[in-house]
């Protein structure tokens, strides 16, 4: 297979001169600038020594310059290694020493300006399936980062395949509002409007301002749960706001079922929720065609093998196929440890009906063993979401000089503890049911949205102490 730039850009209009990018200020940059802009940073790194497989690294705030070096990158031959702007120093050495790219660039703008001076590479460098195309550092809510490597066939599969099951067309005009260091708005997002053609309303940032002008002129819309949070707390948000979209898709932390409900009563329409990590891109997703049943991640995609660890009704989710990274870098003790007669070992718990369709119940982390009793977190964390006055919950697992763990549940909204325990203890087994309920103005989160229960676990390690 070919370079994944040239994959990309097999899908560019014929008519370069049709937007690639619709920017905030009412001005558009072409997919034809685009391309040259890539061609032009390409080489330049050639002409710096950058080699084929070499890394670099990118550390800055979104923009079209950003996206000119990452396609440039690819048509060097080289690895893109995206670091999230909000790092600090101490945690950026750990990357440069851990990942030695060979150029590192923290200012975007400047980097495609000096690129201007070099003669621009026209052919692509060929690389193969197996080459490495992108270095993506898990968050590392557990122990160091991880980089997972990523081919350029793991790539170019997972977006052909998203492409296909999304029924992307030059017609569509994506809604860009998600950072570009991670793989949900870097790979996700804009693989499927490159593959077809098509122009992103770019936004810096998600504003619920900007993003309700946005969707006028858009017919799709990739976030997290927390855009669509935010955009039903807007009053302005109703179903005309709405009536432009084909699609809306939620990824990167599970959407609460409360949301969807609500976001389908205001606007007629079902998010579609998917299922992916940093090491597989998308996995599952639910239909464009058929059901989108909330609670679920809905089908793994074509090629795509998933399994249930042991055979059991709940477990381990293991996957493998072709957009499933082959190693962690410079790690292989790790590797060996993450697969398993080549299956990748998610750590997602989960479960996978008779037809196929899968329900993701947490991380295996994340279990809870209370008195000898496997607790599934999500089981409860659904019971709690119901409930009137709470807007959302995290369930953990905490050092208890009896049990083991204690099931404690951090809630934001407002409540009382013993009703709600007792609620619990009505519809769950004992041995789930919450020991305690702190209430909360907020969760920690990742810069994806993710719930760090890490850290509540350290912060509420005490709870059961005595004295």
């Amino acid at each position: 297979m070919a370079n994944l730039y040239d994959i990309l850009a097999a899908g560019f209009p014929a008519d370069r001169d049709k937007p690639a990018f619709l920017l905030s200020d009412g001005s558009a940059v072409s997919y034809g600038e685009l391309e040259a802009g890539a061609a032009q940073i390409a080489g330049h790194l050639v002409a710096s020594g950058v080699a084929p497989g070499d890394r670099v690294g990118l550390q800055a705030e979104k923009s079209v310059e950003a996206v000119m070096i990452y396609l440039g990158v690819l048509k060097a031959g080289a690895a893109f290694l995206p670091l999230n702007s909000a790092y600090t120093s101490a945690e950026v050495d750990y990357f440069v020493h851990d990942a030695e790219p060979r150029v590192f660039v923290t200012d975007a703008q400047a980097f495609r300006a000096e690129a201007d001076a070099a003669d621009p590479l026209l052919k692509t460098v060929p690389r193969a399936d197996d080459d490495l195309a992108s270095l993506i550092y898990t968050s590392g809510t557990t122990g160091r980062s991880k980089g997972a490597m990523l081919s350029h066939g793991n790539l170019a599969a997972n977006a052909t395949a998203l492409h296909q099951i999304w029924a992307f067309s030059p017609d569509d005009v994506l809604l860009h509002a998600l950072p570009i260091f991670h793989v949900h708005g870097l790979f996700v997002a804009m693989h499927c409007a490159f593959l077809s053609g098509a122009p992103m309303v770019w936004l810096p940032k998600f504003d619920d301002a900007r993003v309700m002008t946005a969707l006028a002129r858009s017919t799709v819309m990739m976030g997290v749960p927390t855009f669509y949070t935010r955009l039903l707390a807007n009053p302005a948000f109703t179903r005309e706001a709405a009536a432009h979209m084909r699609l809306f898709i939620s990824g990167s932390a599970p959407l609460l079922e409360s949301t969807f409900a609500e976001f389908e009563a205001r606007t007629g329409k079902r998010i579609l929720e998917r299922y992916g990590m940093s090491e597989a891109v998308i996995i599952t997703s639910n239909p464009l065609v058929g059901e989108r049943i909330p609670g679920s991640v809905g089908y793994p995609l074509p090629g795509v093998e998933l399994r249930i660890a042991g055979g059991d009704q709940t477990g381990v989710i293991q996957i493998r196929g072709p957009s499933v990274f082959s190693a962690y870098w410079r790690m292989p003790d790790k590797t060996a440890e993450e697969f398993t007669d080549g299956f990748f070992i998610t750590g997602d718990v989960g479960r996978q009906d008779p037809d196929g369709r899968v329900w993701i119940s947490g991380r295996a982390k994340d279990l809870i063993i209370s008195g000898g009793y496997n607790v599934y977190p999500k089981e409860i964390e659904l019971i709690l979401d119901e409930m009137i006055g709470v807007t959302e919950s995290a369930v953990v697992g905490i050092p208890h000089p009896d049990f083991g763990e204690g099931v404690v549940a951090v809630v934001i909204g407002q409540g009382t503890e013993a009703a709600m325990i007792a609620d619990c203890r009505r519809r769950l087994a004992p041995y789930k049911s919450p020991k305690r309920i702190v209430f909360v103005d907020e969760l920690p989160r990742n810069a994806m949205g993710k719930v760090q229960k890490n850290l509540l676990r350290d912060r509420y390690t005490d709870l059961f102490k005595s004295g």
